[in-house]
């Protein structure tokens, strides 16, 4: 069969055997229009204890896009309709350790909404714009950008989803790690590191909320986190927002994940010789540290000793320079070595495309060069040449469409 894979923001074509499985998911229902969602928040502001004067709202960066153009304006007009004056409402872009965006992404990822309200670029390593709110059991002391804590209402809006070694992104994630200091992001991230026996914590999976350290760490910072009304969305693949939750607590969080993973979570066990993967296309493939989420993801599905071909276009390169510094420390053992005195952002990201390597076979197709693709352990591959290995490979075969969205 004749198909489009999704590549950056074009498409590259493939032909594809007839006996490949097509790995899918199931698109959610679309539930929410403008009038349910103003009527929703009505209902919630209503039971809101305190008088509303003074506002703040998160939302993700331009990687984790919520239709926020579309349902910003909704929401401030309902705060405008509760009294809330235009100039106490201030937005904060949750980048946890990822770039500033520019003004025209803003533009892009949040649209006219950007240019009526202050938005705050929070930056996780400005420490004396951060308040500490205390330490888990697990280490991790909790700092947070300490302006969110002086609205009568905080609202945090963005959309659930999966996370290979969170469990489930949004929610609480959109304060810590998205509002969190530096030190504090990198404590909760390295959980996802076993240092005495040098392996990942097997606990630490897409879906997972239960026996993954990292999660409930999360669960446990959330306990410090100031109150607040969250807004989770649930996208179908076209990013649409197709249904939202309102909740006040961790509870309700979890009831949107249960909810989620009825749509994306694969009931396949069985592993193929190949797997075709598409990351889904710009913005999931934006960079490599967004793209390696889908590769994780598809790579779930080959069998040990198989072959991965993922396309992702990565235009915006690495999405952390010094990450590539870190598959230049000489392998696994000299990873954790290191990580055991200072653990460095996105060094967890690192050992997972290793131990994802040593397993498989990957050919990436992308804008990398043949050397950067080498270090981290995969082999360059054209569009020709991925087409080429599709029709030589006579073992068992699976596609997948949009691996950013479908996980074990």
């Amino acid at each position: 069969m004749e198909l489009d894979l999704k590549y950056g923001s074009s498409e590259v074509s493939l032909s594809i055997p007839s006996k490949a499985v097509d790995l899918v998911h199931s698109e959610p229902p679309l539930t929410v229009d403008s009038e349910k969602f103003k009527q929703d928040l009505h209902s919630f502001l209503h039971m809101w204890e305190k008088r509303i004067s003074s506002v703040g709202i998160v939302v993700s960066d331009k990687t984790r896009l919520c239709q926020y153009p579309v349902y910003l304006p909704l929401l401030t007009e309902v705060l405008s309709e509760f009294g809330v004056d235009e100039k106490d409402i201030t937005f904060y872009i949750a980048y946890g350790t990822h770039p500033v965006q520019t003004k025209e992404e803003c533009l892009n990822s949040y649209g006219e909404t950007y240019n009526r309200f202050r938005f705050v670029h929070h930056n996780s390593k400005a420490d004396d714009r951060l308040i500490s709110l205390g330490t888990t059991v697990r280490g991790t002391g909790v700092k947070i950008l300490k302006e969110v804590l002086d609205h009568d209402l905080l609202i945090t809006f963005g959309a659930v989803l999966h996370h290979y070694f969170a469990g489930f992104g949004g929610g609480r994630k959109l304060l810590v790690p998205g509002l969190g200091g530096y030190e504090t992001i990198l404590q909760n991230h390295q959980l996802f590191l076993d240092f005495e026996n040098r392996k990942l914590r097997e606990g630490c999976q897409s879906g997972n909320l239960d026996d993954n350290p990292l999660a409930l760490d999360l669960e446990e910072i959330n306990t410090l986190l100031p109150k607040r009304l969250e807004i989770h969305a649930i996208l179908n693949s076209r990013k649409e927002v197709c249904e939202i939750h309102f909740g006040t607590g961790y509870d309700d969080f979890r009831d949107t994940c249960d909810r989620y993973d009825l749509f994306f979570r694969s009931s396949e066990e069985r592993q193929y010789d190949m797997v075709v993967a598409s990351a889904g296309g710009y913005p999931k493939d934006i960079n490599f540290i967004q793209a390696h989420k889908s590769i994780h993801n598809a790579a779930s599905f080959v069998k040990n000793n198989g072959t991965l071909i993922i396309f992702a276009e990565c235009r915006d390169g690495i999405g952390n320079q010094a990450f590539m510094n870190l598959f230049k420390l000489g392998g696994w053992d000299r990873i954790f070595e290191k990580m055991a005195s200072r653990y460095e952002n996105n060094a967890g990201t690192a050992l997972a495309m290793i131990h994802k390597s040593r397993r498989i076979k990957i050919h990436f197709v992308t804008s990398f060069d043949k050397e950067t693709c080498n270090l981290m352990g995969a082999v360059k591959t054209s569009p020709e040449q991925a087409q080429q290995l599709i029709t030589d490979e006579t073992g068992d075969m699976a596609l997948i469409e949009n691996a950013s969205l479908v996980y074990k």
